[in-house]
C-alpha cells in the first residue's frame, strides 16, 4: 500500500509515531524518523524488521533553522518525500492560574510551530513532486478542551486550523492535508493523567486506545485509498468527543 514511498515521521522514537512508523514500514515504505531524543532502538528494530531504508534524526522541532537542515538532509539520505506525518508534541499541565509563561510556550512551540516548521521545510519538497499526503496529530483537547490544559488545548486547536487553511492552499498542487485527533491512547503521554477508570466512563466504547488504533488511520490518509479525503478532523477516541 505504501510501498517505494518515503515517510518522515517526528516524535517516532516511542508511542504513537513510533508505532506509525513500525505500521508504515510493514506496508513498504521507507522512513526517516525525527525525534527529539536518541532514535537508535526504533531504527534498530525496524532495520531488522522490514526490508525498507530508516534513517533516523535528531531535531528539535521547535528550531526552524534545525527543521530546515533536517529536511535537506532527509531528502538528500531518502530522495523525495511522499508522506509527512507531524506527530511531535509535549504537555505541561497546569491550572491557568498556575501556568507559568514558559509551560504555555514550550507546549505551543512543539506541538504547533514544529508542525508549521516541518510543513514549511518540506513544503517545495510536495510542489515538486506534484503530490503527497501531510498527516497532523491533533487531539481531542483541541476539539472539546480539557481542564488543565489551556496550552495543550490551544496547540491542537491551532493545528486543526492550520489543517484547514493548509488543505485549501495547497490542494490545487495535488497535496492533502489531513489531520488525526487521538483521544486517550495508551502512552507514556496519557499515563500519568490519572486513573484509566475515570476516562473509560467518558468513553463509549468503554476502553483507552491502542497506538495501532492511531496508526491505521495514519496509514490509510498516507495511502493512495484516501486520494479524495483532504481538510478532515478524524477522531480516534472511542467516541469521547462525539
Amino acid at each position: 500500500m505504501l510501498k517505494g514511498k518515503t515517510a518522515v515521521i517526528t516524535g517516532a522514537a516511542r508511542g504513537i509515531g513510533a508505532q506509525m512508523a513500525r505500521k508504515f514500514a510493514s506496508l513498504g515504505a521507507n522512513i526517516a524518523i525525527v525525534d527529539y531524543d536518541n532514535a537508535d532502538e526504533i531504527k534498530a528494530e525496524l532495520e531488522s524488521t522490514y526490508s525498507v531504508n530508516v534513517a533516523a534524526f535528531q531535531c528539535d522541532v521547535t528550531n526552524t533553522d534545525m527543521c530546515k537542515s533536517v529536511c535537506k538532509e532527509i531528502t538528500d539520505t531518502l530522495g523525495k518525500v511522499d508522506i509527512l506525518v507531524n506527530n511531535a508534541g509535549i504537555t505541561r499541565d497546569n491550572l491557568i492560574a498556575m501556568m507559568e509563561e514558559t509551560e504555555f510556550d514550550a507546549v505551543i512551540g512543539t506541538n504547533l510551530k514544529g508542525t508549521f516548521n516541518m510543513i514549511k521545510a518540506l513544503s517545495r519538497n510536495f510542489i515538486r513532486n506534484k503530490g503527497g499526503s501531510i498527516i497532523n496529530i491533533s487531539s481531542v483537547s483541541g476539539i472539546m478542551g480539557l481542564p488543565g490544559q489551556a496550552n495543550y488545548s490551544a496547540s491542537k486547536a491551532g493545528v486543526i486550523g492550520l489543517t484547514k487553511s493548509l488543505a485549501k492552499e495547497l490542494g490545487g498542487k495535488n497535496i492533502r492535508v489531513n489531520a488525526i485527533a487521538p483521544g486517550f491512547i495508551k502512552t507514556d503521554m496519557t499515563k500519568d493523567l490519572g486513573s484509566e477508570d475515570e476516562f473509560i466512563k467518558a468513553i463509549p466504547l468503554k476502553r483507552l486506545g491502542e497506538t495501532e488504533d492511531v496508526a491505521n488511520l495514519a496509514a490509510f490518509l498516507a495511502s493512495d485509498n484516501s486520494a479524495y479525503i483532504t481538510g478532515e478532523v478524524i477522531r480516534v477516541d472511542g467516541g469521547l468527543a462525539m
